[in-house]
């Protein structure tokens, strides 16, 4: 199967066209394929099952089982086979939960369906380190043997939620775990096509025994018949609890008390919430919570930063100058990043070589000069994390005084506070890195602009050596005089797209994007672009956006425009059905460099980098606001000069713009201003 072809049966079966598996004729009229929730008829209704508490964990909901009575965790099949006692021969499993972190060797198992006069287990899960088991009785295709289904490398043990799916069809057995790739088993044994469940009852976490009780949480168990459900559970935002159903003592909004007494929770939950100033959040701090009397917001400690859970939602009205910061010479990018329990910093890429580009540390609500690196014509800066390792990669333009073309990855040292040199790499007139990580592993990648006059020459993406600890060539992709490389990923499924400019005669060219298959980024689609300076990805409710900036139109076979550099930049939408990304609006710019996307309470904005209008650098930039149906409406004109990046950060204090000059020696901090 070719690549392309591949990708479109991937994207359309997350996107939900697979077609529901045929039903078994012995069976189809037991439930008219209903999903059965075996988690919620275990839970009686006015409370809890002995043997079940309820805990909330990285504010999710789950049941803690006991070993002490294993038979009150179960409750006969024919309290959800109704119209039938015939379990059915096409279905899907769905099962959230969290595997406790432990060397612990035995099997643990999900659920059980036995007879009440056997030991045997007729349909069951179990979990062992790394690997999950799916048992089932075939008494005529296995001799009366117990089939067991293993899928190896299945690791859970990590103490997060994970949504299992395992979707059953004759011989065909299919694990999806947290929308991820499927794997795919075939087996010999097919499951019976007619399984009586007669006399049989539903175990929760075990299988009628103490020995082998599941020890972490369970959230969902439910069993859909006749239907993968896959593309069901897989197009929420958050995959690893995405939910199909859940008992209502788990759902996210407690029941309304009858009375006006005082909520009674049934979960358990460690919960502090801290008033006053804003508190250290880090791993101790985690699940607790801090009132800010001042924004009027509660926010919750994740770990390492406060997210938002409950604030009045504020509106941008206006922008307003807050600080001008003199730079080294001309500036050619921002990168505002946080070092966690050090502070908030912005790396900026200056022009000139002496004294090279500065790193400025935001103290008492300004930005100060705290550390000069030496670069050479710098365009950008890439701030990011592998593990406890901190980097900072800067594209260089120009060769060093020896005549070496090389950019620079820059470490973080805790000891000197500082950033020192890491690792150099041969780069050619290299405009961009971006970072990113895939199924674990670690990668950047550098655009490299052009090598002398020659404009079509490989960038490359290079995979970090954890044992060398070292980045290396992983991937070349071909590219045109190329400004800007993008990742982001959309479900499961990873993209990196390119911003072409030049190809030596034009400017109207393709610029591509790619998308990770079976180890590498291959070709997903091709959009025309003219002179392409930036992409960015922006997400609006469950849509995915992808916004280009076009610099300048330029063909010298061509006659040429009345003007070079006002043109329309555009916004494309994916559009799963037709499995690619199509053009949403065009709108009016003046050589554009660079978009940013920022959000003011339920509010969602763009800004673009207008630098040059064929006559003056002094053009306006301008914010746009998401206007829904109408798309994106301008709503304020920034004064700019020759606008070469933006960048949106916020702290205690506010939300901020950060925007840098090409054409004159002075960045600006706008602060804005909310209603």
């Amino acid at each position: 199967m070719s690549a392309p072809l591949l990708l479109w049966v991937i994207l359309l079966r997350w996107a939900g066209g697979g077609g529901c598996a045929r039903p078994g004729r012995t069976w189809q009229h037991c439930t008219d394929l209903r999903p059965l929730d075996i988690l919620s008829e275990a839970v009686p209704a006015a409370g809890l099952a002995r043997g079940m508490r309820v805990f909330q964990v990285q504010g999710v909901r789950g049941f803690q089982l006991s070993s002490s009575r294993p038979r009150a965790l179960g409750f006969p099949a024919s309290r959800l086979f109704i119209h039938c006692d015939r379990f059915p021969e096409e279905f899907s499993i769905i099962v959230t939960l969290r595997a406790l972190r432990g060397p612990a060797k035995r099997n643990e198992y999900i659920f059980t369906l036995m007879l009440e006069e056997s030991p045997s287990v007729l349909v069951g899960l179990r979990y062992a380190p790394d690997k999950l088991h799916f048992l089932f009785w075939s008494q005529e295709r296995a001799g009366g043997w117990q089939t067991r289904v293993t899928f190896p490398n299945v690791s859970l043990s990590d103490n997060q939620w994970h949504t299992l799916i395992l979707a059953v069809s004759g011989q065909s057995f299919s694990l999806t775990v947290d929308c991820s790739i499927p794997k795919d088993v075939v087996v010999e044994t097919p499951f019976p096509a007619s399984l009586s469940v007669r006399r049989a009852s539903f175990y929760l976490g075990n299988r009628r025994r103490r020995k082998g009780v599941f020890t972490g949480l369970l959230r969902q168990l439910v069993l859909l018949p006749g239907a993968d459900a896959t593309p069901r559970m897989c197009h929420a935002v958050n995959f690893k609890v995405a939910t199909l159903s859940v008992p209502t003592v788990l759902q996210d909004v407690p029941a309304k008390p009858v009375s006006n007494e005082v909520l009674k929770h049934a979960y358990e939950s460690d919960m502090k919430v801290t008033l006053g100033a804003r508190p250290r959040c880090s791993k101790q701090e985690k699940a607790q919570f801090w009132f800010n009397a001042s924004r009027r917001g509660l926010y919750l400690c994740n770990g390492s930063t406060w997210l938002s859970v409950l604030e009045v939602q504020h509106r941008l009205d206006y922008v307003e100058e807050y600080q001008n910061l003199v730079t080294n010479s001309e500036t050619m990018g921002i990168e505002v990043f946080s070092i966690p329990k050090v502070g908030l910093f912005a790396a900026v890429a200056n022009r000139i070589t002496p004294p090279g580009s500065a790193i400025y540390r935001w103290m008492d609500g300004k930005f100060v000069h705290y550390q000069n690196i030496p670069t050479h014509q710098a365009q950008s800066w890439k701030y990011f994390t592998i593990g406890k390792k901190i980097f900072l990669a800067v594209a260089n333009f120009e060769q060093n005084e020896r005549g070496q073309e090389f950019s620079v990855i820059y470490k973080w040292s805790r000891r000197k506070a500082k950033f020192i040199t890491y690792q150099r790499i041969s780069t050619h007139s290299a405009r961009d890195w971006e970072a990113f990580v895939i199924e674990g592993e670690a990668f950047l990648a550098v655009v490299n602009h052009r090598e002398g006059n020659n404009h079509n020459i490989d960038s490359v993406i290079y995979r970090w050596n954890p044992r060398t600890g070292l980045f290396e060539t992983n991937q070349t992709i071909p590219t045109s005089g190329a400004y800007d490389w993008e990742f982001f990923t959309i479900g499961p499924y990873s993209f990196l797209a390119v911003a072409n400019t030049f190809n030596g005669t034009s400017t109207k060219i393709y610029s591509h994007i790619y998308i990770w298959l079976s180890g590498s980024f291959q070709l997903f689609q091709s959009i025309l672009t003219f002179g392409a300076a930036d992409w960015e990805v922006f997400h609006i409710g469950d849509r995915v956006f992808l916004a280009v900036a076009n610099s300048h139109s330029y063909d010298s076979g061509m006659p040429a425009p009345s003007n070079f550099y006002a043109i329309n930049s555009s916004i494309y939408e994916l559009n799963i059905t037709a499995q690619m990304f199509v053009k949403f609006q065009d709108l009016l710019t003046y050589s554009a460099l660079d978009w940013e996307f920022f959000s003011v309470g339920d509010d969602s904005f763009l800004v673009v980098a207008n630098s040059f209008d064929g006559f003056t650098f002094s053009v306006n930039s301008i914010i746009y606001r998401w206007q829904g149906y109408e798309g994106f409406v301008a709503a304020h004109h920034l004064p700019t000069v020759g606008c070469r990046d933006w960048e949106a950060f916020h702290t205690a204090e506010g939300s901020y713009l950060f925007y840098s000059s090409a054409k004159e020696p002075l960045s600006k901090v706008l602060k804005l201003k909310t209603t």
